[in-house]
């Protein structure tokens, strides 16, 4: 596996790699390394091809500055990288990818406006500038992507769609510990208490599957569900909406075509996402 923790240094890697023509997957990870991640860099595999016996396709993990900032905590684990899968690390100098004489930024539109672009402002500007130079310095044909905050995938899915970027955006399912909770990076921020209750985000989804099948409205199922959350002491919640799938366009009637509900809450200082899609109707027959 190379390491690579400069631009000059990632392309040379890169060359001879797309110089076969093979499938390059790009895993872009922000924040601490976590299972989650692993998983998703033994998904790239598959989607390379590697494995195969004509397999030539390459993984590359992209450890990321956390929106314009450096990243905190512990070394990521480069052996655990590479027994998932990677074969190229990038991992660039912060001070390099988010240069502080950086001019040009990227406006993500409306779908950056509610939800978490309400709680951290300017989040998702930084995601799609960073996004749009890593896709401009990998050259991916395709980018595996958590769909635990699933407003920042479709925000990349609209960037590469809009930018004409010619990859295949590829979500992939959500781990989660034996009680439910998403895997993230976040839950080691968590104090016990809160850890203990946060498993309340992943029990509200699976009502909200439950109800959103019997033709309750989107009205009706978003304040169940901020309900639910409200109940529990230690959550303080933030957001509770529920959305086209496709365009994050807001919904109120029945759920007739596909939607997601995304929660974020707040346990202590810690903010927490998660999110699934609904089933739609069921006829009546």
């Amino acid at each position: 596996m190379q390491t690579c923790q400069s631009t000059a240094a990632i392309r040379a890697a890169l060359a001879p790699w797309h110089a076969t023509g093979g499938p390059v997957v790009l895993v872009p990870i922000w924040g601490a390394l976590h299972d989650g991640h692993l998983a998703r860099l033994t998904l790239a595999r598959a989607q390379a091809g590697i494995g195969a016996t004509t397999g030539t396709g390459r993984v590359i993990a992209a450890l990321l500055p956390a929106f314009g900032a450096g990243n905190t905590g512990a070394p990521p684990d480069l052996g655990a990288l590479e027994a998932a899968g990677a074969d190229a690390v990038f991992a660039p100098d912060p001070t390099e990818f988010h240069p502080a004489a950086l001019q040009t930024a990227l406006d993500p539109g409306e779908m950056a406006k509610f939800h978490l672009g309400k709680a951290l402002p300017g989040q998702f500007r930084n995601l799609a500038t960073g996004v749009a130079k890593l896709f401009n310095i990998i050259r991916p044909s395709a980018a595996i992507l958590g769909a635990r905050n699933y407003q920042a995938l479709a925000v990349i899915r609209q960037l590469a769609c809009d930018l004409d970027y010619e990859i295949d955006i590829i979500a992939a399912p959500i781990l989660r510990d034996a009680d439910g909770l998403a895997v993230s990076a976040e839950n080691t921020r968590l104090a016990p208490a809160d850890r203990a209750a946060a498993p309340i985000l992943a029990r509200a989804l699976a009502e909200a599957m439950d109800m959103a099948a019997t033709g309750v409205t989107a009205s009706r199922l978003r304040s169940h569900v901020r309900a639910r959350l409200e109940a529990e002491p230690r959550a303080r919640v933030q957001s509770v909406e529920i959305r086209d799938a496709q365009t994050l366009a807001s919904l109120s009637g029945a759920l007739v075509r596909p939607a997601v509900i995304l929660l974020a809450v707040w346990f202590g200082p810690v903010l927490l996402q998660d999110s699934c899609t609904l089933p739609t109707a069921q006829p009546n027959t």
